[in-house]
């Protein structure tokens, strides 16, 4: 099953890290996972700007129309799934300066499990009142960071001392990367491919 470390990564993180270390899954399989996690956000991202639309605390609702909220999801989803898979990328490059030899896969499966917590957030739109996404997306990336603070000496093999200096990189890089996806946003709008508000 595609999501089956979920329950383990919120009840036991240490132990299903373990886990995840113990048998690792195909390189597919981790892409099926950040595939899968990425629609919660997505999905929910659409139905609440198209359908229940925002409150950011004054004002009236803020709605997009159908097609405009469709365009934006599909981007977001296209942005989730390449800012993981960069996120892959970079743990696996700067494993070398932390005398680790991951492979592909443990890299995908540490940014994969990593970033779960923050796409989980995604739910919180249920609720689409500004303060309230604010506080519960400042939750989920809390257990995203400790989830790569916890999982990264046991997946990468390094002692504890390491991996924090390690997973302090791998959280400065993520964040590089985030200001990175948000420019591309930034310039794609200016470009025409904003979004179109209900009149």
């Amino acid at each position: 099953m595609i999501l089956n470390h979920l329950w383990g990564l919120y009840t036991h993180p240490k132990e299903e890290w373990h886990s995840i270390d113990q048998r690792h899954e195909s390189y597919f399989y981790s892409l099926s996972h950040i595939a899968v996690i990425s629609l919660i956000p997505v999905l929910m991202g659409y139905y609440s700007a198209a359908h229940l639309g925002w409150s950011i605390g004054v004002g009236d609702i803020i709605k997009l129309t159908p097609n405009s909220a469709m365009l934006m999801s599909i981007g977001m989803y296209f942005g989730l799934m390449t800012g993981v898979i960069a996120l892959a990328m970079l743990i696996h490059e700067l494993a070398k300066a932390f005398d680790a030899t991951p492979t592909y896969t443990q890299s995908l499966e540490l940014a994969a499990y990593t970033a779960t917590p923050l796409f989980m957030v995604g739910f919180a739109a249920f609720l689409p009142v500004l303060w309230f996404v604010m506080l519960v997306g400042l939750i989920g990336l809390t257990y995203s960071v400790y989830l790569l603070y916890a999982g990264t000496p046991i997946l990468m093999h390094i002692p504890e001392g390491k991996g924090f200096i390690y997973a302090s990189s791998v959280v400065t890089c993520g964040l590089v990367l985030l200001a990175i996806l948000m420019a591309a946003s930034v310039i794609l709008w200016s470009m025409g491919m904003g979004p179109v508000y209900v009149g």
